[in-house]
């Protein structure tokens, strides 16, 4: 039998029910807290700038002269963002997303992601939430807090606010080449040495909210200043060394908002990758009022791969993207 006639799901048919109790735990978790669930496109016009992330284009009414691109999406983001606008309450989603590129252990181009928002939280509330919903569904302790300048300092020997970019450079000589660092921006050598020496020593610690991200590392977040250093209010849980969940203290401003996605074009521009649109609409909806909120996204086939015990992605997806 080639792959091509390779019929049957990869998952076993116990890990499709706990798939489906994951679901039940979801939905009755937040009818418990009238957290409304919505549904928004998952093809939409514009996706994301962000450098790390690599969309699937798609062409709808490609017979015709002049079809326009779309995206599908890595995240119901920017469409949830423009609900809150319009005045929805606190809205949850579970969402099919897409991204490029991706296949490994951990990785699918297409997976389940859990989306939530909830006005008037601040990042330090919505960590309590998440760690009610995830310790809760996998029956396990309380997560530790971990500032990630104290996790580099602690694991990599290095501090990602002040050592100097040829020393962080010189850091990453284990595992790419001198051609290779040269052309590499600062966050993305401290990105290899989250996944390199970080993230396998966070295992040890079960699950850990890491914060504190540097505001380079914003992305959609608010940004303080804490001690004569500006933070992002942004927080990522790992659980096991596996990382589940990115959230933040959401970003209101519209400017500075549209002055981030320049920035992630510039970016992409000298890693030699598409400028992607911006998304018109969101900054629209930001300009008309998103309310103070925190939002998280949470990866819910990663969740279940840990509440089964198992490492591989492909045994808790019915049909992986070679099997699709």
């Amino acid at each position: 039998m080639t792959d091509r006639n390779n019929w049957r799901p990869t998952a076993s048919l116990a890990a499709l029910e706990s798939r489906a109790q994951q679901l039940a735990w979801v939905r009755g978790f937040f009818a418990r807290r009238n957290v409304l669930e919505v549904e928004t496109p998952v093809l939409g016009r514009c996706s994301v700038t962000d450098l790390n992330i690599d969309s699937v284009p798609a062409y709808p009414g490609s017979a015709s002269p002049s079809p326009r691109c779309h995206w599908l999406q890595t995240s119901p983001e920017y469409p949830m963002k423009r609900l809150l606008a319009a005045g929805a309450g606190d809205i949850y989603q579970v969402a099919r997303v897409f991204r490029d590129g991706e296949r490994g252990a951990r990785h699918n181009p297409e997976f389940s992601l859990l989306e939530w928002y909830r006005r008037g939280f601040d990042d330090s509330d919505l960590m309590t939430e998440v760690a009610e919903l995830v310790c809760g569904w996998l029956q396990c302790p309380d997560p530790v807090t971990l500032d990630y300048r104290e996790a580099f300092l602690r694991f990599a020997g290095v501090d990602p606010l002040a050592t100097d970019d040829h020393k962080i450079r010189a850091r990453c000589e284990a595992w790419m080449g001198q051609d290779q660092l040269s052309g590499m921006l600062r966050d993305e050598c401290l990105d290899l040495l989250m996944s390199f020496c970080v993230e396998p020593s966070l295992a040890e610690l079960g699950p850990v909210f890491i914060t504190g991200y540097p505001e380079s590392q914003a992305a959609l977040a608010r940004v303080s200043e804490v001690d004569g250093v500006r933070k992002a209010h942004r927080f990522e849980l790992y659980v096991n060394g596996l990382e589940l969940c990115n959230g933040y203290w959401e970003l209101t401003d519209p400017d500075e908002q549209r002055a981030r996605f320049e920035l992630d074009n510039q970016a992409r521009r000298r890693a030699g990758r598409p400028e992607m649109p911006v998304d018109e609409a969101l900054l629209a909806a930001m300009h008309a009022g998103v309310p103070d909120c925190a939002g998280v996204a949470l990866g819910l086939d990663r969740l279940l791969m840990l509440k089964l015990g198992v490492t591989d992605i492909a045994e808790v997806l019915a049909f992986p993207s070679d099997r699709a």
